[in-house]
């Protein structure tokens, strides 16, 4: 299984290394990836990440993960801000129509609603972005997890951890992420809606 994560200047540090310890922890590989050619990320609290490569339409992913990070205060880098350029729009709708699973973390699940990917679709994201989830068009489930088959969407930043223990029982096993659960120390927390 090819996991890729899409990273951009401003991406939040938790919704990525969330998903991508669990992922870990249970033996898969997570190449990431920059959404545009530079040298590293620089993450909305100063982490800098040099990423596997850039992002590109030859890429063929079987999973694509797409942090937030910075919508709700409509930072200058971030999520919000990659939305306003467009490019992060045309990646994720690409990635879809090719048939690409894609599973965001918090505001994450707002690019793929701004894309149009979320209309009339069951999905969550963090509690002070859901009126704007459901203007996309959005059926807001009130679930740490929302698994809408071939999109995944998680809550707030935590829910990071959730989203990853859910793609490991999803793609490898239930046993698999109870023991990647017990390896974290971290007891799962509200409900996965499928």
């Amino acid at each position: 299984m090819k996991i890729d994560a899409l990273l951009f200047d401003g991406f939040d540090e938790l919704d990525f290394f969330g998903v991508f310890e669990t992922l870990r922890m249970a033996g898969l590989s997570v190449e990431t990836h920059s959404l545009y050619q530079q040298d590293f990320v620089t993450a909305a609290y100063g982490s800098r990440l040099l990423p596997d490569a850039h992002y590109t339409n030859e890429i063929k992913s079987d999973l694509l993960i797409v942090p937030g990070g910075g919508w709700i205060s409509r930072s200058p880098k971030g999520a919000w801000a990659e939305v306003q350029k467009g490019t992060i729009l045309d990646v994720v709708k690409s990635c879809h129509a090719v048939g690409t699973v894609i599973a965001t973390v918090c505001t994450g699940s707002l690019v793929l609603g701004k894309s149009g990917l979320l209309k009339d679709r069951k999905a969550t994201t963090n509690h002070g972005a859901v009126k704007e989830l459901l203007n996309c068009g959005a059926k807001y489930i009130a679930a740490r997890v929302v698994d809408d088959g071939d999109i995944i969407t998680a809550a707030g930043i935590t829910a990071s951890l959730d989203l990853g223990l859910w793609l490991v029982e999803r793609f490898v096993s239930r046993q698999a992420a109870q023991g990647v659960s017990e390896g974290l120390e971290f007891e799962r927390r509200g409900i996965v809606y499928r």
